[in-house]
């Protein structure tokens, strides 16, 4: 793929995703901000583009396994994600909080911004659980009985919701919100940077919160970039087809 500056950050992830560490070393959403071309982002932030594209095509020139998530069929998507991401997300925030309330009874009264922390990940345990169980119940069992219907030439099923586009736009909007509360809490821990009298424990915790923040990243990416642009293209099928 030849990138150019009209390109959506999102496509060009999708397409190699080795490309992501490029973006967020610039400072550029790939996940929440994938639909932004790299020009507008660039401006936005005040990057020359030029200099995103150079790295780009050194990446693109890069020997090894890359993962083509854009290839696999959406029902295999699917379960990827759950796999791989709920079943993470619900695991590590059994952990963090564990480690959480040992760090705050610790360091809490030299370091408050522990308490920030908590208060931001306890709103984002909260939103993401209740989030994936919507996926889960809902929105996800309908994809793949639209992929069952496409695969196999029946009717067009019917969702409860009018048309996916409903959920899809709902999914998005508590992923940007669950975006901004994990920025938040990088921006208090100062990127995950332990303070020097930090113990163990409190230096593991920064480092579960810096991977469930990268996870997180390419959680929603692969759900707003790639899982839900082609399950709206799929119910677009349908009614051209019939």
């Amino acid at each position: 793929m030849l990138v150019q500056k009209e390109n959506t950050i999102g496509e060009v992830v999708a397409g190699n995703f080795h490309t992501a560490k490029i973006f967020e070393d610039f400072g550029l959403d790939f996940c929440c901000g994938g639909k932004k071309t790299i020009q507008d982002a660039c401006r936005e932030r005040g990057i020359n583009p030029d200099a995103i594209l150079s790295n780009l095509m050194v990446i693109e020139h890069v020997n090894g396994s890359v993962a083509h998530y854009d290839k696999w069929e959406l029902d295999f998507l699917i379960d990827y994600i759950i796999t791989n991401h709920h079943t993470y997300v619900l695991r590590e925030i059994t952990t963090i909080e564990h480690h959480m309330e040992k760090v705050m009874l610790k360091h809490g009264e030299k370091h408050p911004e522990i308490f920030k922390i908590n208060s931001f990940f306890s709103e984002l345990k909260d939103e993401l659980i209740v989030h994936m169980q919507k996926e889960e119940k809902m929105l996800f069992p309908y994809i793949k009985n639209m992929v069952f219907a496409s695969r196999n030439a029946l009717d067009f099923p019917y969702p409860p919701f009018g048309t996916v586009t409903n959920p899809v736009a709902m999914m998005e909007n508590e992923h940007e919100n669950a975006g901004k509360l994990m920025s938040e809490i990088n921006k208090v821990s100062n990127s995950y940077t332990p303070p020097d009298d930090a113990c163990t424990t409190y230096r593991i915790l920064y480092k579960e919160l810096a991977d469930f923040e990268a996870d997180l990243h390419i959680h929603i990416h692969l759900e707003n970039n790639l899982l839900f642009p082609k399950t709206i293209a799929l119910e677009k099928s349908f009614s051209i087809n019939n």
